[in-house]
């Protein structure tokens, strides 16, 4: 996912997305457990997208408080 369209996001939209990042974290890391997981660079990628979810929510955060 691009950071520019995860920008345009709104808070709640970011928490849903959040969610939804962790869940799909959550069942590969379990694929890959089994050995069912073809292409474990998704588990990185996902692990990317949360921290840009993460980080966007922090910033928002701060700026609202200052």
């Amino acid at each position: 996912m691009k950071t520019k369209e995860l920008h345009e996001l709104t808070v709640d939209e970011l928490n849903v997305k959040l969610k939804e990042l962790s869940e799909e974290l959550f069942n590969l890391r379990f694929r890959h457990a089994i050995g069912q997981l073809e292409n474990s660079a998704s588990l990185k990628t996902c692990k990317k997208d949360i921290a840009k979810v993460k980080t966007i929510l922090r910033a928002r955060e701060l700026a609202a408080k200052a």
